[in-house]
């Protein structure tokens, strides 16, 4: 098998840029390390996976994704506002992950990890952002499929 398709084990190199082929770079997957899924078990985005089927190994891609099929907008309501409080590890506020740009892993009421990342902290409150990183952009994946294989049994 070496035609994307359904249950299929797909690496891909590419080159992921905000906004179309001269934007900013966001990522950069190389042959060597490649990204490496399962063909409709719901890890890329649809859009992704639809632009990929039918090819071959070693065919090139050029996708372009909306905003609004990929992450969306960003949603404002997305920020959340917390007491620094809710930073407290082992007794203590640790003052390390209340920095502007620090990652936060968190879960939510249903024990679901989601991350986020401070954005603004204050004298008593940390503003963290719960946006998807890429909400808000317009994706352009520029690449090969480097090679498409049956998944092996776990």
């Amino acid at each position: 098998m070496n035609i994307v398709s359904p249950g299929a084990l797909v690496e891909v190199a590419y080159t992921l840029r905000a906004d179309g082929p001269e934007g900013e770079e966001l990522e950069t997957c190389t042959e060597e390390d490649p990204f490496v899924f399962v063909m409709g078990a719901e890890e890329v985005l649809p859009a992704f996976e639809g632009a990929l089927m039918g090819k071959r190994a070693g065919e090139p891609f050029d996708i372009f994704i909306p905003c609004e099929e990929a992450y969306g907008e960003e949603d404002e309501d997305a920020v959340i506002i917390m007491p620094k409080s809710a930073f407290m590890v082992d007794g203590k506020i640790d003052e390390e992950v209340m920095q502007v740009g620090e990652v936060v892993p968190m879960a939510d009421d249903e024990g679901n990890e989601v991350i986020g990342i401070v954005v603004e902290v204050e004298e008593d409150v940390v503003h963290v952002d719960f946006n998807h990183p890429l909400a808000g952009l317009d994706l352009h994946f520029e690449g090969v499929v480097s090679s498409v294989s049956v998944p092996s049994p776990n």
